[in-house]
């Protein structure tokens, strides 16, 4: 279930409540005319079944409520309404299946914003992935994924396309090319000042490491785990129930590889420079591809489900 506040300008009130009235996915409908001081006008309160809260809202868009108005969409995690349970089991689909993708996409701008947080939890997590591999420990590569912030923007990715948002596409992108050439630079600094005081040696990068090697050993494994991966990771993002995205970050080696080549650098190692490089890039392009995918596909499969209905039909 879901709860909608809609702030709407008193001459689309109407046109708002008649929207709603028809809708056999609303519970509950309630109105508080004049309540709105910004944007002035009513406030609007509707309870309605997730799973028919796209077709609502896209009719509330073709009326131009966002341009004059606002709707604010939270989930209810805790409910009691037998009027809530009818409008749930006549709304065609499954809650934990349907999109809403007003919220997908707010978080899809959100993950994608370059900003301060963003690039320090980058550079942390690819100067973790750098002493993993220095140590050959696994424990460490492990923390450096979990932490490593890269995999909203990739998402977004898959998001832009499949809705057809090309400022969030160049602002994904943006994000993700600065992200990691800042990581990168960073650790490549450290790496120098470890040469420098005799903390790190070449035979650290270039000697044997089995724990660690496959960062930058990449194959097709890396781009089947990356496809999916990512197809688990959007499927929690999108779901009412989540959590698979622990998986995608101990799965993907996107930030260990920028740790790698931020070692080759340091060192003038080409054939690590180029193998982590080349595993960064398969893996970000798995993901992105296995995000749009797995939402292009969620979207063609919801698409009969998700027609403006009208009228009640009986429980």
């Amino acid at each position: 279930m879901l709860h909608l506040r809609i702030t709407s300008p008193a001459d689309l009130t109407d046109d708002v409540l008649s929207i709603m009235a028809d809708d056999p996915a609303v519970s509950s409908l309630s109105i508080l005319r004049g309540a709105a001081v910004r944007p002035k006008g009513d406030v609007v309160l509707v309870d309605v079944a997730r799973e028919g809260a796209n077709a609502l809202i896209d009719q509330l868009r073709d009326i131009g409520l966002h341009e004059s108005g606002s709707i604010h969409a939270e989930p209810v995690q805790a409910w009691l309404s037998e009027e809530g349970l009818i409008a749930e089991r006549r709304t065609p689909g499954s809650s934990a299946d349907a999109v809403v993708w007003v919220d997908v996409t707010n978080r899809a701008y959100e993950d994608s914003e370059l900003n301060w947080t963003y690039l320090s939890f980058m550079v942390l997590a690819t100067l973790i992935a750098s002493i993993a591999i220095i140590l050959d420990s696994q424990i460490l590569v492990i923390g450096a994924m979990v932490l490593g912030p890269e995999f909203g923007a990739v998402a977004a990715v898959g998001v832009a396309l499949v809705r057809r948002r090309y400022s969030l596409l160049a602002l994904s992108a943006r994000t993700l090319l600065i992200g990691f050439v800042v990581a990168i630079l960073a650790t490549t600094v450290a790496a120098l000042i470890g040469r420098g005081l005799g903390w790190i040696t070449v035979d650290d990068v270039t000697g044997p490491r089995p724990q660690t090697a496959f960062i930058y050993s990449p194959d097709r494994w890396s781009f089947i785990v990356a496809v999916i991966a990512a197809a688990a990771g959007v499927l929690s993002l999108i779901s009412a129930k989540a959590g698979g995205l622990s998986g995608v970050f101990i799965s993907v080696t996107t930030i260990p590889a920028a740790g790698n080549v931020a070692l080759g650098l340091a060192f003038g190692v080409g054939h690590e420079i180029w193998g982590s490089t080349l595993q960064l890039l398969i893996n970000i392009t798995g993901m992105a591809l296995a995000g749009w995918a797995t939402l292009a596909i969620h979207q063609a499969l919801w698409a009969r489900f998700s027609k403006p209905r009208t009228g009640t039909t009986s429980s």
